[in-house]
């Protein structure tokens, strides 16, 4: 039994490679962000909700509203139930980015003179009402690029994994698709944060695991964007011009809105916003450049 699952399961990977090196690199970044530990819960919760939501959906056409997979992969690839093992297992790294992006968006910057960008970022911002938000708005957003050329396997190499019983109104996909995703996307953030924040209150998992990366603040924004790209590459490939002119469209005021936050002067960290940066995170920092931390900590304000 358990051969056959770990057979299935590198079948999966060969099957559906790319899924799997997002899922390498959301564990990367989000484990220098939020800890090993933390990433391990974010991920069981997003799977589990993802799954549920899709079990769900499949059978009573809630929340999604009805679809159905079709099972030509089965046998070439791990399934639980009736929906294939690697698509709830994207809603992990899909809500992961989109919660980093929404933090970036909600957090002050910290950049040092070789351009190396941090946040100063604080429990306060990570379990804010705007985060959670921002992070569903982020999610629908994904999806909205995504589920179309997902509709279109068929002409690319994901193949026709699934089918809506009618033809919905965005490129096929129904709105209520889409209704799914901001709500799905919520819960997997609300559940998150209010278990992160139960943890907190018990004295446990403070600031444990985090490390110091380069650019460690703009790593999930940029899978999020590198997300954006690979479908959008696809939508273009299968000659999708029009579908593909609205994913652009998303693309650039997302990276409009990136690129403004990090450059502009006044969303840099003060130092008040550092000083409780460090107060819940004060091992964020080790290895980034001490001097400029200390530089900013002896000033008013930030540059």
């Amino acid at each position: 039994m358990l051969n056959d699952i770990f057979s299935l399961l590198i079948s999966t990977i060969k099957l559906r490679p790319y899924v799997f090196i997002f899922l390498g690199l959301y564990l990367i970044i989000a484990t220098s962000q939020i800890g090993l530990k933390r990433t391990f819960l974010f991920t069981i919760i997003a799977y589990t909700i993802a799954f549920l939501s899709e079990y769900s959906s499949t059978r009573t056409g809630f929340p999604y509203g009805y679809y159905s997979y079709i099972e030509t992969t089965r046998g070439k690839e791990l399934w639980i139930a009736n929906v294939p093992f690697m698509d709830s297992l994207s809603y992990t790294f899909l809500s992961y980015i989109s919660y980093s992006t929404a933090i970036l968006i909600g957090s002050p910057i910290i950049k040092n003179k070789t351009l190396d960008i941090q946040l100063a970022d604080t429990y306060k911002i990570r379990h804010s009402f705007s985060v959670l938000t921002i992070s569903a708005l982020l999610i629908v957003l994904l999806d909205i690029v995504i589920d179309p050329v997902a509709l279109r396997g068929s002409r690319w190499f994901l193949g026709q994994i699934y089918t809506y019983p009618e033809y919905g109104l965005y490129f096929g996909v129904p709105l209520s698709n889409f209704f799914g995703w901001i709500v799905v996307g919520f819960a997997i953030i609300l559940v998150f944060q209010m278990i992160d924040r139960l943890l907190i209150r018990s004295g446990n998992y403070r600031d444990i695991g985090m490390i110091y990366a380069p650019f460690k603040g703009i790593l999930g924004p940029i899978l999020y964007l590198i997300v954006l790209c690979f479908n959008l590459i696809i939508t273009f490939a299968i000659r999708e011009y029009i579908l593909g002119l609205y994913d652009l469209f998303i693309l650039s005021v997302i990276t409009a809105i990136l690129v403004w936050k990090i450059t502009t002067k006044k969303n840099r960290a003060t130092k008040k916003d550092i000083a409780a940066h460090l107060n819940d995170f004060p091992k964020s920092f080790s290895g980034f450049a001490q001097t400029e931390i200390n530089r900013r900590l002896t000033q008013t304000n930030a540059d």
